[in-house]
């Protein structure tokens, strides 16, 4: 029996990952630079933290659900769903008002929201192409192992 196992191409797996620079990149700039007082600059790096955090939670939340769900099994507590997607909803909206109550330039403001949302998305993709590798390595690893135990078992 043939397993086929799906890996991403180098040249999306390069992408992924300067997608992902660039967007950290980016709001790193836009956090350095950032105009006006120092506890806002406070809030906002904070703020991205818990979204990045609260997004690579979720990516992986999701994906193991979806897993179990293929396999017919509970993957965790329903509690612990909502501290999950409250968890991310709750840094989404804290670090968006945190950025429209800041006063700041309204051109800044447009450059930290998109540079915020681009690294949310960049996050999601970087998440999924980690654990698709993940996943890959594993069934490499199994198939390695039956092909070594049925040489085994032919040798004897």
């Amino acid at each position: 029996m043939q397993v086929l196992i799906h890996r991403d191409s180098k040249a999306w797996q390069l992408q992924v990952w300067v997608s992902f620079v660039i967007a950290a990149f980016l709001c790193g700039v836009g956090l350095a630079y950032l105009p006006g007082k120092d506890l806002d600059r406070a809030f906002m790096i904070m703020g991205y933290f818990f979204c990045l955090s609260a997004a690579f939670v979720l990516a992986k939340f999701v994906r193991d659900s979806e897993k179990s769900k293929a396999e017919g099994r509970v993957a965790d507590t329903p509690m612990f769903r909502v501290v999950v997607w409250g968890g991310f909803f709750l840094a989404m909206a804290l670090t968006g008002w945190g950025l429209l109550r800041m006063e700041v330039n309204e051109t800044y403001k447009a450059f930290l929201g998109v540079s915020w949302l681009y690294l949310i998305t960049c996050t999601f993709t970087l998440a999924k192409t980690l654990r698709d590798a993940h996943e890959a390595d594993l069934n490499e690893a199994r198939r390695q192992g039956r092909m070594s135990r049925d040489a085994a078992d032919a040798a004897a």
